[in-house]
């Protein structure tokens, strides 16, 4: 009797202890915003392949591993980059993102602090066997990832530019690498710009009343609804201006040349549901145009295929 009482206590704890390295590992995903760093990864390779990469062939571009070495470099610190921002947004985030705060608090923010450095320290270490000017490159990212988080993410306007612009950081160093400088590539770099920003302003609509709460000055916070309303609004039309431009001036073709005129119905949705404003519309707008940042990986992707055969 006791055998089988103890048996059944050793298998409820070993369940337990499963249940909770799970909840661990799934913790750390979440504070490391992993799935956004391999979507950023998808895009890296996709855009370095297929838009920046003009002569390589695919096997020479496979074991070019300085590319490969850039890019692991870059997830790397988006990995750190997740954790530190996690580290000063947690008073935040147990409000906004109560069911990932709960599931991180399975792990010590000591732990989560070890895990940035050591991805920070090997990204670097990286960086300089590949080369030094690839070494300062992800010095001043890492830096401005640590800085946003500390100060900017504080600081009205500064707060979205940054962020989108850390965000686009690794494809500028993925054109200069390669020198690919055209018409084409820089009207791509507005239009991707433009529609993160709108994404960005967007979600701090959703929490402005965290955000005053725990002194974050945000576009949503400073201005009234009215003119928040207008200035998003202004960002999708301008965009609506570049994807035409982009259509007509660049000779953009197949499935790029699909992506960018659906995106003209897509973007006049937006300005119906924001002009329409309510909570519901502005979580249905940020994940409109969240789908649609992916829907372009995938129309770039298939486009360079199909100009590749």
């Amino acid at each position: 009797m006791n055998s089988e009482k103890e048996n059944f206590q050793e298998k409820n704890y070993t369940k337990k202890s499963f249940i909770y390295r799970f909840s661990q590992f799934v913790g750390f995903l979440l504070g490391a915003r992993f799935f956004v760093a391999a979507l950023l990864t998808l895009a890296l390779y996709v855009s370095t392949f297929f838009l920046f990469n003009q002569d390589e062939s695919f096997r020479k571009f496979v074991f070019d591993f300085k590319v490969h070495g850039i890019i692991f470099c870059t997830v790397l610190t988006i990995l750190a980059g997740g954790i530190i921002n996690q580290f000063y947004d947690f008073e935040k985030d147990h409000i906004v993102k109560p069911f990932r705060t709960r599931i991180q608090s399975f792990i010590k923010q000591k732990y989560f602090l070890y895990a940035y450095l050591v991805l920070s320290v090997i990204s670097l270490g990286v960086a300089w066997m590949i080369s030094h000017n690839v070494f300062i490159f992800f010095i001043i990212y890492q830096f401005f990832m640590w800085f946003y988080s500390h100060k900017l993410s504080r600081i009205l306007i500064l707060n979205n530019l940054t962020f989108v612009s850390l965000t686009l950081y690794p494809f500028f160093g993925m054109m200069v690498y390669y020198q690919t400088f055209s018409k084409k590539v820089l009207l791509m770099a507005i239009f991707l710009f433009l529609v993160l920003l709108c994404i960005d302003i967007v979600k701090d609509t959703l929490t402005k009343r965290v955000d005053e709460t725990f002194g974050y000055t945000t576009i949503p916070t400073y201005f009234d609804i009215k003119t928040v309303n207008g200035i998003i609004v202004s960002l999708l039309l301008i965009t609506i201006v570049v994807s035409m431009k982009l259509i007509l001036r660049t000779g953009i073709a197949g499935f790029m040349a699909y992506y960018f005129a659906a995106g003209l119905f897509v973007f006049i949705l937006c300005i119906y549901l924001i002009i329409n404003h309510s909570r519901k519309n502005k979580f249905f707008t940020i994940n409109i145009l969240r789908f649609w940042v992916f829907a372009g990986i995938i129309a770039m992707l298939l486009s360079g295929v199909e100009g590749k055969l």
